[in-house]
């Protein structure tokens, strides 16, 4: 039956609700006889006018649209329609009686105006109610507790009063001046009473209905919701649903500079400083191109106009986009851009680009250096990091290649992790590589040693800014740790500075600064977003920070040399060092054992030579001087 009447076409239900509405007219109207009348009721009176008023009724209906409202949609749209019908109404019955010889009184007339608008709304009511049971009883009914008894909750109880499928059942509220309280009929309870009433009432969802909460806040309740089974829907606020207020209002993207706490080099005359010339007209390859580093890369040299710019890299995501971002600067310029999808522990991959392209610069940021995953995959960081760095290192040297400079990270310093080890192994090569070039063509190699980059891919700082979204904790590995940091632009333009001033076999060191506490840096993430940090201090503060532990291999602080013998150089804020290097005899009996121990598979052999190649690693030492940089 309720199938068959959901179905009918629209002009045919209207016309049954105006047929209801007209077969109300003589039911009033004998109600207002039998209350106004002395005598009773006067039938004779009634016929004279009944079929007249029974074609008005109908005319008026349509004319007014009267089927068409219910108190489901536009209460007050259908309470005025219905009042103008019934107002008609009587004034029809009016005019019908003074046209007749037997005229019904004015007090008759006047209260069958009032009982047919009062009698409209409540047969409206009936019907709703009645129309919503018959729906209710063919459909499985969704019970949900709406968070939050303010403004935005009470609207959303009101609008899913009738819904057909969603019945609010009750509060929760974290005030606790409405607990107790009904509101909109419904009981205000607390929210540490939401598991039980989750049981009780066989609640199926919590709407989150507090949009003036800070985004982090609802996570975590929505977080600790979903902890107990509960399905969570978050509802907006309605300058967020209009769009005139971001749904992470308070998460901006923040600027790494300020995390510093030092000054940094602007690079106001990147493109234009002192030894540009080493890459201007020149042929330069990247590889990791696609990279934080290796893209940043890109963008400089190019303003230092070489004549082709290679990007090497083997991500096809990556590759295509900095190749994309970086085509439209050049087509209206002489540089080449050409974009090599490859891998540099593949010889055929790097002979190939270094010949066809005629490679005269090579800038060697392709890495592994994410430490956690490195030290569960040693046998990949080995390949790409150490062996990578050997097998462009040899064909670059045999393609003549002027200048080639490897981009190294502070862990390679007695590292007590596979990727700082694997560091280590790439500057032993290309240590090896300066020191037995007796070629008259005056190839450089050289390697420039820095700590982390703000903002890069698996950096602290970004992985802090994606906590925060879900709302927290920021994880912390231990209260003491501290990193050395730079931008990544600071970071590569002194690496372009530091290249062009390479004369072999340096060690180059940037100034970093002081090591920045990754707990004052996790503080100041959470205050720059407007929000507080949740401590013992502030128990009802925004946002934790959870102390996990030091990872595998993972030191408090990191180093920047071996010794403190570093030089000045015209630049402030660069440094070089020569460190103590392997013959080129050592340096092939490490690559020829560590290709064995790959083809093997056999990860506790690759550990067991770095150990024996890498100064440090294997000894744990849990708080490490920092090497001091001179003041500049």
């Amino acid at each position: 039956m309720l199938s068959g009447l959901t179905s009918l076409p629209r002009l045919h239900k209207r016309s049954i609700l105006a047929g209801f509405d007209a077969a109300l007219v003589p039911v009033v109207m004998l109600f207002a006889m039998g209350l106004t009348s002395a005598t009773g009721y006067d039938v004779r009176r009634l016929i004279v006018v009944l079929p007249y008023l029974l074609i008005a009724a109908g005319a008026v209906s349509f004319w007014l649209n009267v089927s068409c409202g219910t108190l489901g949609d536009d209460f007050a749209d259908t309470v005025a329609r219905t009042a103008i019908f019934a107002a008609l109404l009587m004034v029809a019955s009016m005019a019908l009686s003074a046209v007749s010889r037997d005229a019904l009184a004015l007090n008759t007339q006047i209260t069958f105006g009032i009982a047919l608008f009062v009698a409209s709304i409540l047969s409206r009511v009936i019907l709703l109610q009645i129309v919503l049971w018959l729906y209710r009883r063919n459909e499985t009914r969704c019970r949900v507790l709406i968070y939050g008894a303010g403004a935005t909750g009470m609207q959303l109880a009101s609008a899913l009063r009738n819904h057909k499928v969603i019945e609010a059942v009750a509060f929760v509220d974290d005030n606790q001046a409405l607990h107790g309280l009904r509101v909109l009929r419904m009981p205000v309870h607390s929210p540490v009473h939401i598991a039980d009433l989750a049981a009780d009432k066989q609640i199926d969802r919590v709407l989150l209905a507090i949009p003036s909460q800070s985004h982090p806040k609802q996570m975590q309740i929505a977080r600790r919701l979903q902890d107990m089974g509960l399905e969570v829907q978050t509802l907006p606020s309605f300058s967020q649903l209009i769009g005139e207020e971001a749904l992470v209002e308070k998460l901006k993207p923040l600027n790494p500079r300020r995390f510093l706490g030092r000054d940094e080099v602007t690079g106001v005359d990147r493109g234009t400083f002192e030894g540009a010339q080493a890459y201007a007209g020149r042929t330069v390859l990247i590889t990791g191109a696609g990279g934080s580093i290796g893209s940043e890369l890109c963008r400089q040299v190019l303003e230092c106009q070489p004549a082709k710019l290679v990007l090497f890299d083997h991500s096809e995501l990556t590759l295509y986009q900095i190749h994309r971002e970086l085509d439209p600067v050049v087509r209206d310029s002489k540089i080449e851009l050409v974009p090599i999808l490859g891998c540099v522990t593949k010889p055929v991959d790097i002979a190939r680009a270094l010949e066809r392209h005629n490679v005269q610069v090579v800038l060697h940021a392709a890495a592994y250096k994410h430490v956690p995953l490195v030290e569960e995959n040693p046998s990949s960081g080995m390949s790409n990091n150490a062996l990578g760095t050997h097998t462009l290192a040899s064909l670059a040297a045999k393609a003549g290649v002027e200048r080639f400079i490897l981009i190294s990270s502070d862990k390679a310093v007695r590292p007590t992790n596979v990727m700082g080890a694997s560091k280590r192994l790439a500057e032993l090569i290309v240590q090896d590589h300066a020191h037995r070039i007796t070629t008259p063509r005056g190839q450089i190699f050289s390697t420039v040693r820095f700590g982390n980059v703000l903002g890069s891919s698996g950096s602290v700082v970004p992985l802090y800014q994606e906590q925060l979204r879900r709302g927290g904790p920021l994880t912390l590995t231990h209260p003491d740790v501290a990193r050395y940091f730079m931008t990544v632009q600071e970071a590569v333009h002194l690496v372009l500075r530091a290249g062009s001033m390479a004369q072999g076999g340096e060690v180059f060191v940037l100034d970093m600064g002081k090591p920045v506490r990754i707990e004052h840096l996790a503080r100041q993430v959470i205050e720059s977003a407007g929000l507080t940090v949740r401590d013992a201090q502030n128990p009802e503060g925004d946002i934790a920070i959870e102390v996990t532990g030091l990872r595998p291999g993972e030191k408090l602080t990191e180093e920047l040399t071996l010794n403190t013998a570093l030089v000045p150089t015209p630049h402030k804020k660069i440094f070089f060092t020569f460190e103590q290097h392997l013959s080129e005899i050592e340096v092939a009996s490490a690559m020829r054992s560590l290709r064995v121990a790959l083809a093997n598979g056999d990860d506790s052999a690759i550990r067991t030579i770095a150990a024996r190649w890498v100064e440090g690693y294997g000894t744990q030492d849990p708080a490490p001087c920092a090497t001091a940089i001179p003041a500049s």
